[in-house]
Order: C-alpha cells, then sequence, then structure tokens
C-alpha cells in the first residue's frame, strides 16, 4: 500500500519540488507583483513572470524540445525571428519622426547615447564574459526589449531570459535612473534652455524617411535588416495615410497578440539551471552601467554640440538618446519643466528618443556582423 502512494506521489510534480525552483517560484511571483502592484512595465514583465513560473513547474514540460507548448512559442517565434520583428512593425506604426526631421542633428544625440552599449561591452569582455556573451549584455544599455531578445537568441541563447528582464526593469525605472544622472551632468542653467522653435515637416519628408532609411540602413549594416525592415514598413503605413486599417491593426491587435507570445517564451527561458548562477548578478550589475552610460553620454554629447551650436540644445535632451520610447522623452521634460515650468521639452526630446531606436537596432546589426 505504502509503495503504492508513493509511486503515485511520484507522478505528481511535487515529489521533484527543489530550492532552486522555489527561488524561480519567488522570482516569477515579484515580476508579477511589480507588473501589477507597480505597473513596472505590465505588458512585458506580466507574462514573463507567469512564464517564469510555468517553466519551473516540474514534470509539467513546458519547455520541453519539439514537444513543449513554450518550447513551441519561443521555437517558432524567437528563435525563427518571427516575433522582434513584428513588435517592430507595431513601434514603427506608432513613431512619429517628425520631431527627428524638424531638427536632424537630434540624430546625433541618439546615436551617441549608444556610447553606453559599446563600453560596457568592452567592460563584459574584461571580466570575463565571452564576446557573444559581452555584446548581449551591452545592448541592454539602448533599453530596447525587443532588439535584447532579437540579439540574445542569436549570440547567447541562455541569456535571454535574464538579459530581457534586465532590459525591460530598467525601462520601467527610467524614471527612478535618469534624473539623477541628468542633473548631476546639467547646471540649472543649462536646464532652463528653451530650444528654437522646430519648423514645419512636410508629408513628402515623412514619406520618404522610412522609404530612405531602409534602404539605407540595411545596406550599410544588413544584419539589422529583420528589424528596420518592418519598423520603417510600420511607419510608412503610418504616414502614407491610405491604409488606416493596416496602421490600426499593426499599432493595435497585432502588437498586442505578439507581446503575449513574446513574454511568455522569453519568461519560460529562465530555468533554475540557466539562472540561478552568479553572472547573472554580473548581468543586472553591467545592464545598469550601461544604461547609466547611455543616458550620460547623450547629456554630454549635447553639451559638446553647444559649443559649436547657435540655436543651443537643451542638453537634457541628449537623455533621451536610450531608446525607452516615450518615457525617456517624458523624464526629459518632467526634469525640465521642475526648473522652468513653461519649458516643454516633450516633443523636442521625442528626436533622440526615435533616433536611439534606431542606434540601438544598428548596434545590434554590428554585433551580429562581427560575432555570429
Amino acid at each position: 500500500m505504502i509503495d503504492t502512494l508513493l509511486s503515485l506521489f511520484k507522478t505528481t510534480g511535487i515529489f521533484y519540488i527543489t530550492p532552486g525552483l522555489l527561488v524561480m517560484w519567488m522570482i516569477g511571483l515579484a515580476l508579477i507583483y511589480l507588473a501589477i502592484a507597480k505597473d513596472y512595465e505590465p505588458l512585458l514583465l506580466l507574462p514573463i513572470g507567469f512564464g517564469i513560473v510555468l517553466a519551473n513547474l516540474p514534470l509539467a514540460a513546458l519547455m520541453k524540445p519539439n514537444e513543449g507548448l513554450l518550447w513551441r512559442f519561443y521555437h517558432y517565434g524567437i528563435q525563427w525571428e518571427i516575433i522582434p520583428p513584428l513588435i517592430f512593425l507595431g513601434l514603427g506604426a506608432l513613431t512619429d519622426f517628425g520631431p527627428l526631421l524638424a531638427n536632424p542633428i537630434l540624430i546625433f544625440l541618439g546615436a551617441g547615447a549608444q556610447a553606453g552599449v559599446y563600453l560596457t561591452f568592452f567592460v563584459a569582455h574584461f571580466i570575463g564574459f565571452s564576446l557573444s556573451e559581452s555584446a548581449t549584455i551591452g545592448i541592454i544599455g539602448g533599453a530596447d526589449g525587443p532588439t535584447t531578445i532579437f540579439l540574445a537568441t542569436k549570440l547567447a541563447p541562455y541569456m535571454l531570459g535574464s538579459c530581457a528582464v534586465a532590459a525591460y526593469s530598467y525601462m520601467a525605472l527610467v524614471p527612478i535612473i535618469q534624473p539623477p544622472v541628468m542633473r548631476l551632468l546639467t547646471t540649472k542653467k543649462e536646464r532652463v534652455i528653451r530650444m528654437k522653435k522646430s519648423r514645419r515637416v512636410t508629408r513628402l519628408e515623412k514619406l520618404l524617411f522610412p522609404i530612405i532609411s531602409a534602404f539605407l540602413i540595411i545596406l550599410l549594416v544588413p544584419a539589422s535588416a529583420p528589424l528596420v525592415s518592418m519598423f520603417m514598413l510600420g511607419n510608412l503605413f503610418r504616414e502614407a495615410k491610405v491604409v488606416e486599417r493596416l496602421t490600426n491593426a499593426a499599432q493595435n491587435e497585432l502588437l498586442n497578440i505578439v507581446t503575449i507570445f513574446l513574454g511568455l517564451p522569453v519568461g519560460a527561458t529562465m530555468n533554475a539551471e540557466n539562472f540561478l548562477q552568479y553572472k547573472v548578478i554580473f548581468i543586472f550589475f553591467l545592464g545598469l552601467l550601461a544604461f547609466i552610460i547611455s543616458t550620460g553620454t547623450g547629456v554630454i554629447l549635447a553639451k559638446i554640440l553647444n559649443l559649436f551650436l547657435k540655436h543651443k540644445i537643451n542638453p537634457l535632451v541628449g537623455a533621451a538618446g536610450v531608446s525607452a520610447v516615450p518615457m525617456a522623452a517624458r523624464v526629459v521634460h518632467k526634469v525640465g519643466a521642475q526648473a522652468d515650468k513653461r519649458n516643454y521639452l516633450l516633443m523636442y526630446a521625442m528626436g533622440p528618443n526615435v533616433a536611439g531606436v534606431i542606434g540601438t537596432v544598428i548596434a545590434a546589426g554590428i554585433f551580429l556582423t562581427l560575432l555570429k
């Protein structure tokens, strides 16, 4: 009788619970709590947290190769490069390049903010990570979740979950991380600079931008094609004004669906064996370092440009060069408004903000070209 009960007990997952699994359950539940109670990137952290819990339920086999439900989501959606480009299609349909086109010099702030990506790459490699791992960690500094997932899948798939969680966590913490860095690197006089009114951007310019950008970026960095092509196609939908159904679908239904199928399998890659390692601590620390450096270099570059410009740039705008759209731009406006309530920086900050998205994708493409 006892042997029969023991045999039955062994068919349940309860028999195989380990301390490592308990830790992963707590991590998954913590992300769910942060998403619901604190509103930290809930669209991604909620499914990622639940995916972590599901992947660490013994005998469920949801991530079993060729059989598990979440493995199929991961294999066909992420490994096959389907979901991240579809995310970019939706982002492109939501993006207005007008602020960037109105003041093209702001693109340099988006490019300059990528310094955190490259500097952290070298730091990570110096302390012992491989080149592929270092690139995957460095890209966190761009604060672009889909690009981080896209690069991690190709270069270091075993780090996918931890890098994605780090990227989305820091995106959620933009209002906490960025303001101290921005204030440290600027004076009160610089924070109250009022920028010249932007010129009006024509419809033709907005139509030509995604087409020309796709040509130039993909010709120069072919490895960036999956993300750039979908990003620019989505923007072309938006600016064409003749495919409203496609634009609305890309902005809403499609983006919402692929977000679900992105978060669950990403969380499911975080099993106890891969995640409970000392290196994971370094991933989160280095990701934070990359994000801080990216914020700081954007501000410093704006200050350098001001040495040569007649119409000055508010250096705070440089902090929006990270890819966290539009949160970083909103933070810039908030910090600027604290110094001068009548200084409206949001639309100016959107320029480097969208440029940062392109810059991070190009950085990922360069890493793929050199390391794949």
